[in-house]
């Protein structure tokens, strides 16, 4: 891969773990030069994949979304195959390997929190729901670290995960969170189901689904039930003890004045939706994606236990059987209500508990 120094644009589509009005605040308010000119590179070195991810995109929309389904007579891995590289704060991809599967932990933690986060998110899929890696058919799981200098973002380019060191000041690493390395991966499973289109209210669903498995793969791994979790996104990514990325539980109040960022400005329902252009946020889909998060989060505590058994297999289902690329929040809040019917039966609690929730925020 060759830099990006040149031709990058200001904004850019890419599922990214920050999304760019945060990297914008901070190009615009950061404390010092350096701080600046970080967030700034941050949004320039992301363009660079638009146009692999989208062509990537294309090619699933084209293909009916069955993605790398294996061809007639080839061998299907039924195994987790982790592979990690170290780009050594450079922009080729993939790196360096530094660590495969069953291969002996690595000195450097990023490795290692990278691999243990594929694994427990690979848990989850498997062992909750049946599903064989992020394409359903063994895909490896690539994996890059250290990428760049004072990068300030992960993401899932429409092959593999990367992810950088942060700078330090108002980022730390993107390997720090569990809920980040699911949420990122998590966007190769969207991608190989539903491909939700990443814009307007499709694409605040794409990184809702995202943050709902990214907080039930840290849930899960924590042992903890919905009534027990935080529900917040990248408590750790977001230097502060007293901040995080994004909150399910509480759209909004994730981070309040920040002395950089300012405040969270995702809504909790429909009353306060962000009717944005297509430039902005590709239609807010980082913003307006408290709406559904806030939904999942509604019908996970009325359903109560341990979140992913019930409210996520419910996601899951509709995820990968009930959603077309171009849903709206409407249709996905019907899809819902579909596959806890067909799960759990009509007029089951967990039916009632996913419309009720849907209402709440006023989608219904």
């Amino acid at each position: 891969m060759k830099s990006c120094s040149k031709n990058c644009g200001h904004r850019h589509p890419l599922q990214c773990a920050v999304p760019p009005y945060m990297l914008e605040k901070a190009a615009e308010f950061g404390k010092t030069e350096k701080v600046r000119g970080d967030a700034l590179n941050s949004l320039r070195v992301s363009n660079f994949f638009r146009s692999k991810r989208r062509e990537i995109q294309r090619s699933f929309q084209a293909m009916g979304f069955a993605g790398l389904a294996a061809a007639p007579g080839a061998t299907v891995s039924s195994k987790l195959d982790r592979r990690v590289f170290d780009a050594k704060n450079l922009k080729d991809l993939p790196g360096v390997p530094v660590r495969s599967e069953g291969g002996p932990k690595s000195a450097d933690p990023a490795v290692n929190e990278v691999y243990d986060g594929a694994g427990q998110t690979d848990s989850l899929f498997r062992d909750e729901y049946g599903r064989n890696s992020i394409d359903d058919h063994g895909l490896p799981v690539v994996q890059t670290v250290h990428f760049d200098r004072q990068y300030q973002n992960a993401f899932w380019d429409g092959g593999q995960m990367i992810y950088g060191d942060g700078d330090g000041k108002i980022f730390g690493s993107f390997t720090s969170d569990l809920d980040i390395i699911a949420h990122e991966l998590t966007h190769g499973v969207t991608q190989h189901e539903a491909a939700l289109v990443y814009s307007f209210q499709s694409g605040a669903l794409n990184e809702s689904f995202s943050d709902v498995f990214g907080s039930l793969v840290k849930q899960r791994a924590a042992n903890e039930d919905a009534k027990e979790a935080s529900w917040l996104i990248g408590d750790n990514v977001l230097i502060g003890k007293k901040y995080a990325l994004r909150s399910m539980k509480a759209p909004g109040t994730a981070y309040v004045n920040h002395p950089v960022l300012g405040t969270d400005p995702q809504p909790p329902s429909m009353a306060t939706y962000a009717d944005l252009p297509a430039w902005e946020d590709q239609g807010g889909v980082h913003i307006n994606s408290g709406i559904p998060n806030h939904a999942f989060y509604l019908a996970a505590i009325e359903i109560g236990g341990y979140a992913w058994k019930k409210a996520g297999l419910i996601w899951y289902r509709t995820l990968c059987d009930l959603l077309p690329a171009d849903a709206s929040f409407a249709r996905c809040a019907q899809a819902t209500i579909q596959a806890a019917r067909n799960e759990f039966g009509a007029g089951s609690l967990e039916e009632k508990a996913v419309a009720r929730a849907w209402k709440t925020v006023g989608v219904l």
